[in-house]
Order: structure tokens, then C-alpha cells, then sequence
């Protein structure tokens, strides 16, 4: 009867561990595959055409 709820043990642990990995698997993938793709597809030709920003400030004298 003990060696029947050992394997039965050591298939859960196996099976939680098979699931943690695939889980990690899942997350690295979601969260490194979208910076791979906009990387990839991004024009390394992109124009920079931010304009200098400059304020005149008139003093007045009164």
C-alpha cells in the first residue's frame, strides 16, 4: 500500500515540475517574443524629426 501512494507522490511531483517548467517556457516566450518582433520589423532608417524647441520671451517695460 505505501509503494502505490509513493508513486503515485513521485508522479504529482513530476507532473508539477513538468508544469513549472512549461509555465516559465510560456512566460520567457510572452515577454521576449514582442521585442524580438517590433526589433525586427522597426526600419533601422527611422528620421529623427524632433524640432528644437525654443521660447522667446519678450520682456515688456512698464
Amino acid at each position: 500500500m505505501n509503494s502505490n501512494s509513493q508513486s503515485a507522490n513521485s508522479s504529482d511531483t513530476y507532473s508539477q515540475r513538468l508544469a513549472d517548467i512549461v509555465g516559465t517556457a510560456i512566460a520567457l516566450i510572452t515577454l521576449t517574443l514582442p521585442v524580438f518582433i517590433i526589433s525586427h520589423y522597426s526600419s533601422p532608417d527611422v528620421q529623427n524629426n524632433q524640432q528644437n524647441l525654443s521660447y522667446h520671451l519678450v520682456r515688456s517695460n512698464k
